[in-house]
């Protein structure tokens, strides 16, 4: 029998009536997963609806050289007007920004990011968001800011 590779990862993606993209991934996170995961925000853009993502990323064990590099190129074409993370270690935290940073140089364009500890917050903030500065972010959570620099607060 074939023992399953502990390393590969599992991605949930789903689009759930009230327009939020849901995504969940748990082990190490691939550019396969990363593809769908675009290719879905893409269909959702496409449709004229607003991309409002809620990423529980509390069980992703790794990211990869080459999955961030993919994340940072800009080269998906995804769309994101909001985007609510669930669950981050202060490391996925600052991977995250430095990786939409790369993003925002890119394309020009900010994508709004919150960190949450509970999935509760984040559904009250997703769709609330969208279309907004990033920089408005409730007092105690982590936003991305639109300036070059980025901080992290406690």
């Amino acid at each position: 029998m074939h023992e399953p590779d502990p390393r590969r990862g599992v991605l949930e993606l789903r689009e759930e009536p009230n327009g939020i993209l849901y995504v969940t991934a748990e082990g190490e996170l691939s550019e396969e997963m990363v593809r769908s995961i675009a290719a879905a925000s893409r269909r959702i853009a496409e449709s004229g609806r607003e991309v409002l993502a809620l990423a529980d990323v509390s069980r992703i064990k790794a990211i990869p050289h080459d999955v961030r590099k993919l994340m940072a190129g800009g080269t998906l074409g995804a769309r994101h007007d909001a985007v609510a993370v669930v669950g981050a270690s202060f490391a996925l935290r600052v991977l995250a920004m430095l990786t939409l940073r790369s993003v925002n140089l890119l394309t020009s364009r900010s994508y709004p990011v919150d960190f949450f500890a509970t999935e509760a917050e984040a559904r009250a903030w997703a769709p609330r968001s969208a279309g907004r500065d990033p920089g408005q972010a409730a007092a105690g959570r982590v936003t991305l800011p639109a300036a070059p620099s980025p901080s992290i607060a406690p």
